[in-house]
């Protein structure tokens, strides 16, 4: 499923701690609000777990951060 500007939007949050008098991102929370073809969701719903494998910014990030996703899939005909 291609991901068409008009059919993926994403709120991001981020969280700044100073866990040793430094601040720091220590979390970020992504909320994807997704749009896919009826009869679809099944198949995002598979892939959205395992994208972050293939996220360049999580995989750079990956041990610094804490990621957070979620996302909430509407159908259209």
């Amino acid at each position: 499923m291609p991901p068409y500007p008009d059919r993926l939007k994403t709120d991001v949050q981020g969280t700044i701690e100073a866990p040793e008098g430094v601040l720091k991102i220590t979390k970020i929370h992504c909320h994807y609000h997704i749009q896919v073809p009826r009869g679809k969701r099944d198949q995002a719903e598979r892939v959205l777990p395992v994208f972050e494998k293939k996220c360049p910014v999580a995989q750079t990030l990956k041990g610094c951060v804490e990621f957070i996703h979620d996302w909430t899939i509407d159908e259209y005909d």
